[in-house]
């Protein structure tokens, strides 16, 4: 039995799951998608919220790494970098969500926790 899912309802859940990331505090940031998660039925939803999760992770993981490598003096540059991905990798998952709402937007280079 095939259903079909409001495209309109799905652009919107999904552009709130990657773009949470831009929501200042931390648990607002992950708790979006992670709501997302629980509370759609959509699985095309369902797994964009997922990778937006795992973005958020990775994220965080990152910037502590590379903090603790600013005793060393390297990671200014890693945290720079890492501020400018965390910018623009969630703007290109929107505007691919938006442009194709029927599949699922993946993260490039991250490690999937979820």
């Amino acid at each position: 039995m095939q259903t079909s899912y409001d495209s309109d309802k799905r652009k919107l859940l999904v552009g709130l799951s990657h773009g949470s990331i831009f929501f200042s505090a931390l648990l607002l940031s992950a708790g979006v998608p992670l709501a997302i998660w629980f509370v759609s039925n959509d699985p095309v939803v369902k797994e964009n919220a997922q990778e937006a999760l795992n973005f958020h992770f990775n994220v965080w993981l990152y910037g502590i790494i590379f903090w603790l490598l600013t005793f060393v003096l390297i990671g200014y540059p890693l945290l720079g970098l890492l501020f400018i991905v965390q910018i623009v990798m969630p703007i290109l998952a929107i505007v691919k969500a938006l442009r194709a709402p029927d599949t699922v937007y993946r993260y490039p280079f991250i490690f999937r926790i979820l």
